[in-house]
């Protein structure tokens, strides 16, 4: 009998019931391998997150949440809460003219966010490995609730900036929160479609919050927009409550300390820290196209709001179509889904910049290009999830850290090369993209070495 037969047949630690928990037994069996040094750190990985992707529904009694309201109210949450990031950008101009600036320097209030919004991941991942993600959920809510508001009154584009920090660092309770949540209570069957859910409302308020941002600032103001997106966080409180299950108390999990000493050791797997530099790229891809939209808009769009908010929703048929097309691009395994997503952003971007700026072509080239971030977003948190196992809200905040260190760099970009053209930005774009995808390459080949 096989070293692996013989673990899985151990005895393994219990549950309050007497029934043996999978990650506890998934966590015996590889602390196990470990001790005698049988197995790789990626050996055992894999061994420890079997389970996340293909084990059989929890038996019956178990602490298992509803999966269709839980994804509905995570996916609401990422449109809106992790939207604040991109609601700026729809109102470059009209911030800009109350602040007596240029647009371009209105960009760091996008930047200012993203960078808080990453370093806040830091801190929010281990909260919700040691105090479970419903609590650090709705702490969180409370706190961006309070400086989303204060946005709203910001009387100069240096304390805009500074509020936006700040609103930056609580928002960031969220993502890492949600997916930690997806990975510990729902059935291992809905994770798939619960993740791809997930990711694509995250990616989906890229459009959506720009979308609401430009029509409301235009009636109301750019303000207003702020006050608005306080009242739905105060309000999302009760469904968190209501809909959110707390995670039961473990004597055994992580203490605090231990928590955040998890995010240095992921850091030294270089295959995962390939793959975090490659959703930077992405996401910077992601913004910079966005923003470049309006610094640097080919003639067909510049200055034409109507048209700017047919380019902005032409990318939402692919944000509903990647969730409902999970079950066949599961088909493909995770490292493979990223590298062939990437390739295709890639190639829609360069194909975007040498078409010239017609809109219906740059319509279509983000239609492509939107679905192919929508692709390869879950599938890297499949990735972080098997690779940092025991310390997955660690895992997916460095995750959402590199992915919003990426959106935030992507405005600079866009500003920095605004000279160029929206042509010469998307060429830069394509290229950063091309790295990417040579960065994603160690998942793959990692895929094949352990087969």
């Amino acid at each position: 009998m096989s070293r692996l037969n013989i673990l899985r047949r151990s005895p393994s630690p219990t549950a309050a019931d007497g029934s043996a928990s999978p990650e506890a037994s998934d966590r015996l069996a590889v602390d196990r391998l470990a001790a005698d040094g049988s197995a790789s750190p990626e050996a055992s990985d894999r061994l420890a997150v079997d389970r996340l992707a293909a084990d059989p529904p929890p038996p019956t009694g178990s602490r298992t949440a509803s999966t269709a309201p839980t994804v509905a109210l995570l996916t609401a949450l990422g449109v809106l809460v992790v939207g604040q990031m991109y609601t700026v950008l729809a109102m470059l101009t009209s911030m800009a003219d109350s602040f007596a600036t240029t647009p371009t320097q209105t960009t760091w209030t996008a930047t200012a966010f993203g960078f808080a919004y990453a370093a806040g991941f830091l801190i929010a991942g281990p909260l919700s490995d040691r105090y479970g993600p419903r609590t650090v959920i709705t702490g969180g809510l409370v706190g961006a609730t309070a400086t989303t508001l204060a946005v709203s009154v910001a009387p100069s584009l240096t304390w805009a900036v500074v509020l936006r920090i700040a609103q930056g660092l609580t928002a960031a309770t969220f993502a890492p929160s949600a997916f930690s949540y997806i990975a510990g209570h729902l059935a291992p069957h809905r994770r798939g479609i619960a993740l791809t859910c997930v990711t694509s409302g995250m990616l989906a308020s890229a459009v959506l919050m720009q979308i609401g941002a430009q029509i409301v600032a235009a009636g109301l103001g750019w303000r207003t927009v702020f006050v608005l997106s306080a009242a739905l966080m105060a309000l999302s409180l009760w469904p968190v409550r209501h809909i959110l299950r707390p995670t039961a108390a473990q004597d055994s999990g992580p203490s605090l300390l231990q928590a955040f000493v998890a995010v240095p050791r992921l850091l030294r797997k270089p295959r995962l820290v390939a793959l975090y530099l490659a959703t930077a790229t992405v996401m910077a891809s992601f913004v910079a196209v966005y923003t470049a939209v309006v610094v640097a808009g080919p003639p067909g769009v510049a200055g034409d709001n109507a048209a700017l908010l047919a380019l902005r929703a032409s990318a939402l048929p692919a944000l509903v179509a990647v969730p409902l097309l999970t079950s066949a691009l599961h088909r493909l395994a995770a490292p493979v889904r990223v590298v062939l997503a990437m390739s295709v952003a890639a190639g829609a971007v360069a194909a975007g910049s040498a078409l010239g700026g017609d809109v219906r072509v740059l319509a279509l080239v983000l239609l492509v290009f939107v679905a192919a971030v929508a692709t390869a977003a879950p599938a890297v948190v499949e990735i972080v999830h098997t690779m940092a196992s025991h310390a997955r809200g660690a895992g997916v905040a460095l995750y959402a850290c590199s992915m919003f260190l990426g959106a935030s760099l992507g405005p600079q970009l866009a500003g920095a090369l605004s000279g160029q053209g929206f042509g010469g930005i998307l060429r830069a774009v394509a290229v950063l993209l091309v790295v990417g995808t040579l960065l994603s390459l160690p998942a793959l080949a990692g895929r094949r070495r352990d087969r």
